[in-house]
């Protein structure tokens, strides 16, 4: 039995020459065909992470410049929420002013503290609406919440101002109300 399974055995084997011809020949063709077929591949490849690389750097480019505006607007909206809170305490120190005192030192106080939270709503970047009487009436900056006939002023004029308006940059805070004539 031990004959047997070396007769197949020696049928399949080859003698060394014959065998190392055939894998010269079989080596042979592939290698000239695969060496440009790998450069390609590799260029394929180079190219294939270059733009994932490209694409990525484009992304966080962009993930930056995002964040970068919605850090200013979120500080925009923060300072004029402060703002809104603090305009009540500007029309109060406005109406203390008007009304008359013989008080002078009381008076300077008032002035004195008007003036400072003028000065730090300016250093903001917040600057009152120009709303005084005579000027036009500009729905996107005044409210208007009276109307009266009056032959002296223009159309859509600015009769009176009841309440002065606040804006930050372009960004309107609060709205002028105002009485318009005709």
């Amino acid at each position: 039995m031990a004959e047997e399974k070396k007769a197949p055995e020696a049928e399949e084997e080859t003698t060394p020459v014959e065998s190392a011809a055939e894998e010269t020949a079989e080596s042979a063709a592939p290698a000239e065909t695969a060496e440009p077929a790998a450069g390609a591949d590799l260029q394929k490849q180079y190219d294939e992470l270059n733009d994932r690389y490209l694409r990525m750097a484009a992304e966080y480019d962009n993930f930056r410049k995002r964040s970068q505006r919605e850090r200013e607007a979120v500080h925009g909206d923060a300072v004029a929420y402060a703002v809104t809170e603090l305009l009540t305490t500007a029309d109060n120190l406005s109406r203390a002013l008007a009304q008359p005192t013989e008080d002078a030192a009381y008076k300077q106080g008032v002035e004195m503290t008007f003036t400072q939270l003028m000065t730090s709503f300016e250093k903001l970047g917040v600057t009152p609406i120009e709303d005084a009487p005579g000027t036009p009436f500009d729905p996107n900056l005044h409210n208007a919440v009276m109307h009266v006939d009056d032959e002296a002023l223009g159309e859509n004029v600015i009769a009176e101002v009841f309440q002065k308006g606040y804006k930050m940059g372009e960004k309107v805070i609060r709205h002028s109300m105002v009485k318009v004539a005709n």
